[in-house]
């Protein structure tokens, strides 16, 4: 009986000890998988070089995170092509960027993100941010009287995403929109100072600037470039917003409270990748990011 009596504490420890090292272990895991999860990349996506707007002011907010960036430059532009056709490329893009195992992505093409971006977010685990819901925000806390215009491509004034958007925020807004398709051209050509880029702005903008906004949404990645050239134009009472530094706080806010943010910063990791042209993707990226861009890998498609 005393061997047994002895035995009984050491038995009852040994059972309680055991759930402790399990809980410990499991917390040591989730804890190595949070770490793992802050650590990995945010990918960026776009129908090609216009979306660098965005990583520009993603990289100036978060300058401490690594990014993973798709270019589709092959099948340029988005804004032309059928809605069948603008969710197909969009997931192959979100397939590639989800293989190189990123914590967050951010769909910085408009086109996308107002026809393509609620078909991405439920086919996928991570979480999603596209430019349509931060612009249509920083607008509508923008506009004085209400009164907003929105540019864009083709497709993404056709789909009404920013329209939808801004009366949410603001139900009594007065919203004028205008595709300007001649505008990505110019930008990627390098023209948004010239005579041919004024006339072409000042015709697209003739009657946005009759209807008496007082606010412009720039609808489109590449717009940002001609800033200069819209404030030109319109002159100095309206006020000029663009999706990309909107998106970006965006991303720091959802980064944060998904406890996805970086602690502390690392080795900062830029990649690029496109599906054609890599040398002209790199020159004339340098333009939206400066040097930053220093080469890109071509993917197949």
């Amino acid at each position: 009986m005393a061997g047994q009596e002895r035995n009984r504490p050491a038995s009852r420890g040994g059972a309680r000890k055991a759930p402790a090292a399990k809980i410990a272990a499991s917390d040591g895991r989730m804890a190595r998988d949070a770490a793992d999860a802050r650590m990995r990349p945010i990918g960026v996506f776009d129908s090609g070089i216009g979306g660098l707007t965005v990583l520009k002011e993603l990289i100036a907010l978060l300058p401490g995170e690594d990014f993973v960036y798709l270019g589709d430059t092959a099948r340029l532009p988005y804004g032309s092509k059928s809605n069948e056709v603008i969710v197909r490329y969009s997931r192959e893009n979100t397939e590639f960027l989800l293989a190189k195992g990123i914590k967050m992505l951010v769909v910085a093409c408009n086109t996308s993100s107002a026809v393509a971006l609620e078909e991405i977010a439920r086919g996928t685990m991570a979480p999603v941010i596209g430019v349509i819901a931060p612009g249509a925000a920083a607008a509508a806390a923008a506009s004085r009287s209400g009164k907003i215009g929105v540019i864009g491509t083709e497709a993404t004034i056709a789909s009404g995403a920013y329209t939808r958007a801004i009366q949410k925020l603001r139900p009594r807004a007065e919203i004028y929109t205008r595709a300007c398709p001649l505008l990505v051209p110019l930008v990627e050509e390098g023209w948004t100072d010239n005579e041919v880029a004024e006339r072409t702005v000042a015709w697209y903008l003739e009657s946005l600037k009759a209807s008496g906004i007082d606010t412009l949404l720039l609808g489109c990645t590449h717009y940002p470039l001609l800033r200069a050239m819209f404030a030109r134009v319109l002159g100095p009472r309206v006020k000029i917003v663009d999706s990309a530094t909107a998106t970006a706080r965006s991303v720091r806010e959802r980064l944060k409270a998904l406890g996805l943010d970086r602690k502390r910063p690392g080795t900062r990791s830029r990649s690029f990748f496109v599906t054609e042209t890599p040398d002209r993707f790199v020159r004339v990226g340098r333009r939206f990011l400066g040097p930053e861009v220093e080469s890109a890998v071509r993917i197949e498609r």
